[in-house]
């Protein structure tokens, strides 16, 4: 091995590396989408304007962090941007217009002359919170259970269809029908609502609310849990790709399980996330006076997601399985940017640690009064 593939190989790692930190940091900034979703529980109007008043001084970081996400995966794996991004595009586009509708019900649920009334808004608000974390999850579970398509370098010659991946008919659509897609999707809806119980719990300074919240938290959490040990198993006994050439695959049965076993620095991050986010929601539950689960459960769904990335893509692991043609799937060495690029948008990303702590100082100033009934509706 050369030193020029070894310092590719760094870089390569490196950027997967910043793009599952991403990855965690979009899964749990979602709280702001399963918070959504309790907006038709019975609550009160006076309960409901405390959610929104909580729920709506982070919901630009949700929306941001997952441009950011996009972002650096079409600036350092191009070819999974466009297979993905250009190929599944309705289960994209999908999404996208969820996030819009989350946009536009926060700009105008409460302008003057709202001819459409405030419920409305609510309801689009609903279909962002439920809509936007399972096509999530669908869109990550193609990235462990594989994706219908074939990726042809040589169609970019094709004057009238310069499109080197292709997909089914269906453009996407398709895998919000796979079961084991839908599991995840499920599991990271009861994950965004586990933690937005526990940090409007934090947040709302309103006894007999917060009351609720940790009934919430503790109901969600059960939920979760049971979820996330089903998508677990099925991960675990599922078979992957295990890269043998620059593009060659060979299905590889188990090859989760072995990675976990072989990624054990990923295995134990993963096994400290487990417990911390089973803590904070168990503490929730038994102690009442305690409200500090949202960063024990938050720092867990970080670890956790950072370790599932790992076991996407290392390894020898094709990060985006074809299930029509093998030689079409994709891996961090096969789809990623020039050494040139990577390099450069490595110095860019040195500011990284200056913008997580401005967020950082962000949070805490939103954050430093509680949420009160009093409070006028955003």
């Amino acid at each position: 091995m050369t030193l020029t593939t070894m310092e590719l190989e760094y870089l390569q790692n490196y950027w997967w590396m910043l793009i599952a930190v991403l990855g965690s940091l979009l899964v749990f900034l979602l709280f702001v989408q399963g918070g959504q979703t309790m907006l038709f529980q019975r609550f009160t109007e006076s309960q409901r304007t405390m959610i929104i008043n909580s729920l709506g001084k982070k919901w630009e970081l949700t929306f941001t962090t997952l441009v950011v996400f996009g972002g650096a995966f079409f600036a350092s794996f191009p070819l999974f941007y466009s297979t993905s991004f250009g190929g599944a595009y309705w289960l994209w586009m999908l999404i996208l217009f969820s996030f819009v509708l989350q946009a536009v019900s926060y700009e105008f649920r409460r302008k003057p002359g709202n001819i459409f009334g405030t419920r409305t808004y609510d309801a689009f608000l609903l279909i962002n919170g439920c809509a936007g974390c399972i096509l999530l999850g669908v869109a990550v579970g193609m990235m462990f259970f594989g994706a219908e398509f074939t990726v042809n370098m040589g169609n970019i010659l094709d004057h009238g269809s310069p499109v080197i991946s292709r997909w089914a008919p269906t453009h996407g659509l398709e895998a919000i029908l796979c079961w084991k897609n839908l599991l995840l999707g499920v599991t990271v809806l009861m994950l965004a609502r586990t933690l937005a119980s526990l940090y409007m719990l934090n947040d709302i300074a309103d006894e007999d609310f917060r009351a609720q919240l940790r009934r919430q938290a503790t109901i969600n959490g059960a939920l979760f849990v049971v979820l996330f040990l089903a998508f677990l198993a099925v991960l675990l006994t599922q078979r992957g790709l295990t890269q043998t050439g620059s593009d060659t695959f060979r299905w590889t049965e188990y090859k989760y399980l072995h990675n976990a076993i072989d990624l054990w620095p990923a295995t134990i991050a993963f096994a400290a996330g487990v417990a911390a986010v089973l803590w904070g929601i168990g503490a929730t539950a038994c102690r009442k006076a305690w409200r500090g689960g949202i960063w024990w459960a938050g720092a867990g769904t970080i670890l956790v997601v950072i370790a599932l990335f790992c076991y996407a893509g290392f390894n020898s692991t094709a990060y985006y399985p074809s299930l029509l043609d093998a030689s079409s799937s994709l891996s961090i060495r096969n789809s990623s940017s020039t050494e040139f690029t990577l390099t450069v948008m490595s110095w860019v990303s040195v500011i990284v640690p200056f913008v997580a702590a401005y967020i950082i100082v962000a949070w805490r100033k939103m954050d430093s009064m509680k949420v009160t009934a009093t409070d006028s509706a955003h």
